[in-house]
Order: structure tokens, then C-alpha cells, then sequence
């Protein structure tokens, strides 16, 4: 992937939250939701790829699904500009990045709008790390504006 190559066996990250939040499918049924990292701006459709690397570790659960929802790295940049090339981490993952995003700061959560802060993906420590971003601006948020102090 790194030489601009889509592996034919990519590396699949997978969230079933219908476990843990009924809301999210009809009852009996839940959802799926999957993901592979694919050269920036790629218009391919990896789906058959993912699927089959599900169905590597879980044989039977391509017969289990009843509907899919498919958006190739073009199309989630239309449907999100923020997302420029499909690139849903924000930025390179290096070590770099992991300590300077969007711009190198000992408070990078903070934008010059007072009281408005960053949480996503292109703060640290980038998108790689679930939750984190927000985690950490919240944080920021709450000492700032309203003093409250945590144990570092």
C-alpha cells in the first residue's frame, strides 16, 4: 500500500458496535462496520478484498449478510471535504505527525476562536488511536475554560 498498491490481501479493521448498542441494527441483526487503508484518492472498490479477508478468519459470513453500504476513498472526500483524498486519519502516520498535528504546539487542540478547540483525527496522537483526539481536547477544554484540573 505504502508503494501505491492495493494488497490483495489488506489489512481489515472491523467494529461490530450493534453488540454493545441495540439501536444500531433491527433486533436479532447487527452491523458491521470495516475498513482498509488504501492509497490516497484511490477510486478502486476493495469490498471483495475485505469480504474475503473476513471470510478468511470467519468462513460463513458472507452468507450472513443482508445488506452492505460501500464508499471507496474518492467518494468519502464528496461526501466530506474535510476528508481530502478519502484520507480519514488526517495526515501522514509518523512520528512526526503523531506530535505535531495539525501544527507543531504545546496546545494543539486550541484554534484562535476563543473557546473552540480541534478533536479530530488531524490533532494528536492522529487518527490511529480511536477516541483519543477528542479525549485529549475535551481535557484541553475543560482546564482552559472552565479551570478544571486532572492528575497528569
Amino acid at each position: 500500500m505504502s508503494q501505491g498498491k492495493i494488497p490483495e490481501r489488506p489489512f481489515v479493521l472491523v467494529a461490530q458496535q450493534s453488540l454493545f448498542d441495540e439501536t444500531r441494527a433491527p433486533a436479532e441483526q447487527h452491523t458491521l462496520w470495516v475498513y482498509c487503508h488504501v492509497p490516497f484518492n484511490c477510486s478502486v472498490d476493495v469490498s471483495d478484498r475485505i469480504e474475503a479477508q473476513i471470510e478468511r478468519f470467519a468462513p460463513g459470513f458472507r452468507d450472513c449478510v443482508l445488506a452492505r453500504h460501500k464508499m471507496n476513498a474518492a467518494a468519502l472526500e464528496k461526501s466530506n471535504s474535510n476528508l481530502t483524498g478519502g484520507d480519514i486519519n488526517g495526515g501522514a502516520a509518523n512520528l512526526a505527525q503523531l506530535i505535531a498535528r495539525p501544527i507543531f504546539s504545546p496546545r494543539p487542540y486550541r484554534t484562535p476562536l476563543e473557546g473552540v478547540y480541534l478533536c479530530s483525527a488531524s490533532t494528536p496522537p492522529g487518527g490511529g488511536v480511536h477516541g483519543m483526539c477528542g479525549h485529549h481536547a475535551a481535557r484541553a477544554a475543560l482546564r482552559e475554560v472552565f479551570s478544571v484540573k486532572y492528575p497528569r
